[in-house]
């Protein structure tokens, strides 16, 4: 087996003990049924939202908690890319399967969980949620293909203000719904002026990493009826979320 970063990974028999490092596919795992090989996530894992009551918390995202772990002594970790620390990743490979997910594409996310069936021998879950994600994603095309493209700047951050650039999933997400990042010039999370926001139809305001709320839109200078909270999951968390994500984003586009 190779995981997304071309690494090669060797099971001599079915894992049984998963650590997962990354919120989204905690969930994901969840919904393939392996909820009960789960015995590590990190405190951002919430959903669904008794898993870190099944499940020990062996600290972030970005700020693992190594001794926790070794204690767990799982036989497959799974980690992201984007999400996890390179230098975490790379200490945990000295003692463990790690499957390293890079998901900038609902194909890259299929892919995924194909292996993830081959890994966890759920040959027919991991198909049924692959059809069900192609399903949803070919009529939510349908829907929205023909809707105009309008520009748009997507904050994560305030303090400093920080927006989503290319090579993101969120600009990948906006793109697929027909807005246009007026900041895909930039790499990653680019910090701008808020005082010289780009030209923009709308500005959206995400509900994660940080909780912006209806207040905050008095910090722009223009119209409130053009600034817009969304929910930064759906935008953002890239496993079986996106089963609910595509009706939101219809609703989205309706609402506009």
């Amino acid at each position: 087996m190779k995981d997304q970063l071309n690494k090669e990974l060797y099971f001599d028999n079915t894992p049984v003990r998963i650590v997962c490092l990354v919120p989204s596919l905690t969930e994901m795992l969840v919904d393939l049924g392996l909820q009960d090989k789960l015995v590590g996530v990190t405190k951002f894992c919430v959903h669904p939202k008794t898993i870190r009551t099944h499940a020990e918390v062996v600290g972030g995202t970005k700020n693992i908690k190594f001794d926790k772990i070794q204690a767990l002594n799982p036989d497959f970790i799974l980690a992201n890319k984007e999400e996890n620390e390179f230098k975490d990743v790379k200490k945990l490979f000295e003692n463990y399967p790690v499957y390293v997910s890079d998901i900038n594409s609902v194909e890259d996310l299929l892919q995924l969980i194909r292996d993830l069936g081959d890994i966890f021998s759920i040959p027919k879950r991991s198909k049924q949620l692959v059809d069900d994600l192609k399903i949803n994603f070919i009529k939510f095309r349908k829907d929205t293909e023909a809707e105009p493209k309008l520009k748009v700047a997507y904050f994560i951050w305030k303090d400093p203000w920080m927006v989503a650039g290319s090579s993101t999933f969120i600009n990948y997400m906006l793109s697929l719904n027909n807005f246009e990042n007026v900041y895909v010039d930039l790499p990653r999370y680019p910090e701008i002026d808020l005082n010289k926001l780009k030209p923009v139809d709308y500005v959206f305001l995400s509900s994660e990493p940080f909780p912006f709320k209806d207040q905050h839109k008095e910090e722009f200078d223009i119209d409130n009826d053009k600034i817009r909270i969304v929910d930064g999951e759906y935008f953002s968390w890239y496993g079986s979320r996106l089963l609910k994500a595509f009706n939101y984003f219809v609703q989205l586009r309706h609402n506009l």
